[in-house]
């Protein structure tokens, strides 16, 4: 009995000696170089579970042992702590190394700019045209509720989604905005502000003049002046969907839009772009001026005046600019 005892403990300690040597080497494998001497780009689908994870991996070749890789993340407990989206693995990264990365969700961004001044339906048009992106737009804001920036996205996200997150951040930006808004202004509510903010926005690049344009706009709503803005009467007859790309002419200047605001007195109905956090700011806390009047003076900027006089003086020497330049 005392024979066949020693022969037991004796196969339980070999057998003991060769598990703990396959699970050094598992460990020394699952932490060693990868077998991919470059970068390699990875999709992760949304709720893949370790078995198409793996798969993915073994697949796009960052993992020489798809067994190890499992029983790697499922004996850490990394599982279902691993992201969906797309990942660039660097070059030589172990499996250990994979499996960090896809916990961390250090996904690849991919950028998505919305200039100052684009319509939503500018912004959809371009949400639309990203391949990185899945999914239809169901809903879109109302004019002016998508916040100008540069957003990141990765592949595999919703468009819808992106969206939304647009739409919060302008959210935010408003709300600020409005909380700190100048007492006494013309108009009632931070839709009102909006609308103001995207004239703002269509009339100058230039960020320094804004608050004065602000102003000016501010002033002419007081006095009970009409706005007599070019780019509502545009938006009148675009809606917003694309550029109208020639002047303006006679015939729609005289011609009654609820945007044209030579024709109705106070603001549009609606923003007739996504303004700016700057051009927000400036239609809440406008700068004070006592001017009532601006044209293009010839250097990207304006020309403001408080008099009808001193105005037609301004505009003056920009036709003579327009002509000069017109003859070159």
């Amino acid at each position: 009995m005392r024979h066949l005892a020693a022969n037991a403990l004796t196969v339980l300690i070999v057998l003991g000696i060769c598990i703990a040597g396959a699970i050094a080497w598992g460990v020394s494998v699952y932490r060693a170089p990868g077998p991919h001497g470059d970068d390699r780009m990875v999709m992760i689908p949304r709720g893949a579970g370790v078995a198409t994870i793996t798969e993915a991996l073994s697949e796009a070749g960052v993992i020489g042992d798809p067994m190890i890789f499992r029983l790697g993340v499922r004996y850490s407990g990394q599982g279902p702590s691993m992201k969906f989206g797309e990942y660039s693995v660097p070059s030589g990264a172990s499996m250990q190394d994979v499996a960090s990365l896809l916990v961390s969700g250090r996904t690849v961004q991919h950028p998505l700019t919305v200039p100052e001044g684009w319509t939503v339906w500018q912004v959809a048009q371009a949400v639309t045209g990203m391949d990185v992106l899945e999914g239809e737009i169901e809903s879109l804001p109302t004019e002016g509720m998508i916040a100008p920036d540069t957003y990141n996205v990765q592949r595999g996200q919703s468009r819808q989604e992106v969206i939304d997150r647009m739409v919060a951040v302008q959210a935010r930006i408003l709300n600020v905005a409005w909380e700190n808004r100048a007492p006494d202004l013309p108009f009632d509510t931070k839709e009102e502000a909006l609308v103001l903010a995207s004239i703002i926005e269509k009339e100058t690049a230039v960020v320094g003049e804004r608050p004065t344009i602000g102003g000016v706009f501010v002033n002419r709503l007081r006095k009970g002046m009409r706005l007599q803005t070019d780019p509502t009467v545009i938006y009148g007859i675009t809606k917003g969907e694309g550029v109208l790309g020639r002047g303006l002419r006679r015939s729609e200047l005289d011609r009654r839009t609820a945007w044209n605001t030579y024709q109705i007195d106070g603001l549009p109905p609606t923003p007739i772009a996504n303004p700016g956090k700057a051009a927000i700011a400036a239609a809440v806390m406008p700068a004070a001026t006592d001017a009532l009047y601006f044209v293009a003076d010839g250097t990207g900027g304006h020309a403001f005046a408080t008099s009808l006089a001193e105005h037609n003086r301004n505009v003056a020497a920009w036709r003579k600019i327009e002509r000069a330049r017109q003859a070159e």
